[in-house]
C-alpha cells in the first residue's frame, strides 16, 4: 500500500523554460539511466524478497523514495514546456551545434502525445523497458546491480547538471546527484556485512566448479596487461584464491555438427563437392 502526498520531495523550479533542456531530462525519467528504472527495480527487489527484513524495508523505503524523484523530474519536464516559445528551441540550438545534431530540437509528442508534459521514454522517445530491471532474488547480486545503476543514474544527472544554466534546474539536480550519492553508499554497505558477498552466489559450492580457472586472467590479445595489475597477481578479492595471468588457448575441439535435415532448405549444393576441403 503507498501513500501520496502533493508536496514534491524537493522545490523544482524552471526560471527560464527550455524544451531542448525538457527532451534532455526525459532520459532521467524513462531511459536505461534513469528513475523509472531504480523504482521498479528496487520495488520488484523488495516485493520478492526472502531474506531479514531490514534489508527488505530498506530497498522498499527506497524504491518509494524514487517515485519522488520521477514525480520532481516530470515537473520539471512540464515547467520548461511551460510557455516556452520556438525561438528558445532555435537559440539553445544555434548556442551548441553539438546538441542542435544529436538532439534535433525539442520531442514532438511532448505536444502532439502528452500536452505540455512528460512522458514514459527517454530522450530519444524510445519507450521504457522493463528488461532493464533487475531483481534476481539474490541480495548481493541485487546491491552489486544496484550500485551499477545509481553510478550511471549519478553519471546522467552530472551531466545534465553541466548541461543547464537555470539555477533551479541546477538546483534539482545538486539534490539528485546527493541522493545517488547516497544510493551508492547504502548498497555498499549491505555489501559489506555480508559474509560471502563474491562470488555471487555465495551459497553455490566451489568445489564444483573448474577451480583451475577460477582466479585466472585470460589473455585474449596479442598485447598483455602489466604483470602487476591487481587482477593478474596476489589474493583475488574474495580471498579464496591466487590471481593468475595466462595466454588464453583453445581446450575445446572444432565443432562438427550433423547436416541439416533436407525438409529445413539450408544446405547449399555444390557443383563439386568433392573440391571441398574437409
Amino acid at each position: 500500500m503507498f501513500f501520496s502526498d502533493p508536496h514534491l520531495a524537493y522545490p523544482v523550479r524552471v526560471e527560464k523554460p527550455n524544451p531542448v533542456f525538457a527532451k534532455m531530462l526525459q532520459q532521467a525519467i524513462g531511459g536505461i539511466e534513469g528513475e523509472m528504472r531504480v523504482c521498479l527495480q528496487y520495488l520488484f527487489q523488495a516485493w520478492g524478497f526472502r531474506g531479514p527484513a531490514k534489508y527488505r524495508d530498506m530497498i522498499y523505503n527506497t524504491g518509494t523514495e524514487e517515485i519522488g524523484h520521477i514525480e520532481m523530474l516530470a515537473t520539471a519536464v512540464a515547467l520548461n514546456l511551460e510557455g516556452a516559445p520556438t525561438h528558445m528551441q532555435e537559440e539553445a540550438e544555434a548556442a551548441s551545434p553539438a546538441v542542435a545534431a544529436v538532439l534535433g530540437g525539442m520531442n514532438p509528442r511532448h505536444y502532439l502525445s502528452a500536452g505540455l508534459a512528460a512522458t514514459a521514454e527517454d530522450s530519444q522517445g524510445n519507450p521504457f523497458n522493463g528488461s532493464w530491471v533487475v531483481a534476481s532474488g539474490n541480495l548481493a547480486a541485487d546491491m552489486y546491480a544496484n550500485v551499477m545503476a545509481e553510478s550511471t543514474g549519478r553519471l546522467l544527472a552530472t551531466r545534465l547538471w553541466e548541461m543547464t544554466d537555470d539555477p533551479g534546474m541546477k538546483d534539482m539536480l545538486a539534490f539528485l546527484i546527493a541522493r545517488d550519492t547516497m544510493h551508492q553508499n547504502q548498497w555498499l554497505a549491505v555489501l559489506e556485512e555480508l559474509d560471502q558477498p563474491l562470488p555471487v552466489p555465495g551459497d553455490f559450492p566451489q568445489g564444483k566448479e573448474k577451480q583451475e580457472f577460477s582466479y585466472q586472467f585470460f589473455v585474449q590479445s596479442k598485447v598483455a596487461p602489466p604483470a602487476d595489475s591487481r587482477f593478474a597477481q596476489g589474493t583475488s578479492v574474495d580471498g579464496k584464491g591466487q590471481f593468475q595471468m595466462v595466454e588464453a588457448k583453445p581446450l575445446g575441439d572444432v565443432p562438427q555438427l550433423a547436416p541439416a535435415p533436407n525438409e529445413s532448405h539450408t544446405t547449399v549444393m555444390m557443383k563439386n563437392p568433392a573440391r571441398i576441403k574437409k
